[in-house]
C-alpha cells in the first residue's frame, strides 16, 4: 500500500469511528499517520464496548472538555452535536454543562481544611463549633436534595453557612429538576474529577461511591474514566498544525 493510500485508509477509519475532521487531524494524518490510527483505535474502545449509550459517552467526552480546568474548545460543538444525534435533549445536554459548573467549589473543598489547620496552628482554634439551627437545616437539605453528606462539607457548613445555603441550591438544580438519571449525572462529576488536569481524588472517589450506589456497574464507570484518559491528545491536536506551518517555512 503506498503511503498516500494508507493515509486515506486512516482517515476514513478516523472519520467512521469518531465523525469530526479538521486542521488538527489533518496534521498529525500529515506528519505522523501511523500515531493517528493508533490513537483512532484507543479514542474508539467505548464506542466499541458500548457499556455506556452513545449518548452518555459524548456526555462524557462534553464534561472532559467543556469543564473549567480544561476548556478545550474544538471538540465541545461537535460533542453537543453527536449527543443530539444520538437522542439527546438540550434539557440534558444543558443539566451536563450545569453539573460541571459546580467543579468551581473545590476551592472550597480544598481550601477551608487548610484555613482550619492554620486556625488550630496558630492557637485560635481547638474544635469545632457546634452547629446552631440553620446549619442543621441546611445540612439536611443539602442531604436531600444531593442524595448523600461527605465529612468535607463539614467544615464549610461550619465556617460559611450563608455560602453553603447558596451553593446547595445552586449545585441542586439538576437534581432537584434535571432529566438525566442519578447515576449519569454522577458520571459528569467523575468525567472531570478523574481528568488529568483535575484529578480532584476525594471528590472522584465519593462520586464513584455514589454512582455505585444509584446501579453504576463496574464497566460504566471504567468507560467514563477511558474517555478521559484520552484528554492527552488535545495538546497533540493543537500543537500539529503549528509544526506544520514551522517546517513549511524552512522548506
Amino acid at each position: 500500500m503506498t503511503d498516500d493510500a494508507r493515509k486515506a485508509e486512516i482517515r476514513r477509519e478516523y472519520e467512521a469511528a469518531h465523525g469530526e475532521w479538521d486542521g488538527g487531524t489533518q496534521a498529525v494524518l500529515d506528519l505522523d499517520p501511523e500515531f493517528l490510527a493508533a490513537y483512532s483505535k484507543l479514542a474508539a474502545v467505548p464506542a466499541k464496548v458500548g457499556a455506556l449509550p452513545e449518548k452518555v459517552q459524548h456526555f462524557v467526552r462534553l464534561a472532559v472538555a467543556a469543564n473549567s480546568t480544561h476548556l478545550y474548545l474544538p471538540p465541545v460543538r461537535g460533542h453537543i452535536r453527536r449527543a443530539l444525534q444520538a437522542g439527546a435533549t438540550p434539557a440534558e445536554v444543558m443539566e451536563v454543562l450545569e453539573c460541571c459548573a459546580t467543579l468551581g467549589i473545590h476551592s472550597m473543598n480544598i481550601g477551608v481544611p487548610i484555613l482550619v489547620d492554620v486556625l488550630e496552628q496558630e492557637g485560635l482554634r481547638t474544635e469545632a463549633a457546634a452547629l446552631d439551627g440553620y446549619q442543621e437545616k441546611l445540612k439536611a437539605e443539602f442531604t436531600e436534595k444531593r442524595g448523600y453528606w461527605h465529612a468535607f462539607w463539614d467544615e464549610i457548613l461550619e465556617l460559611a453557612p450563608e455560602f453553603f445555603d447558596a451553593y446547595t441550591e445552586f449545585s441542586s438544580v439538576p437534581w432537584v429538576s434535571g432529566p438525566l438519571e442519578p447515576k449519569v449525572k454522577e458520571f459528569m462529576y467523575i468525567a472531570f474529577d478523574t481528568a488529568a488536569t483535575h484529578l480532584y481524588t476525594s471528590g472522584l472517589r465519593l462520586h464513584i461511591e455514589n454512582a455505585v450506589r444509584y446501579g453504576a456497574s463496574a464497566a460504566e464507570i471504567v468507560e467514563v474514566m477511558e474517555i478521559a484518559a484520552t484528554l492527552g491528545i488535545h495538546g497533540v491536536f493543537e500543537a500539529a498544525p503549528l509544526l506544520v506551518d514551522e517546517a513549511r517555512k524552512l522548506s
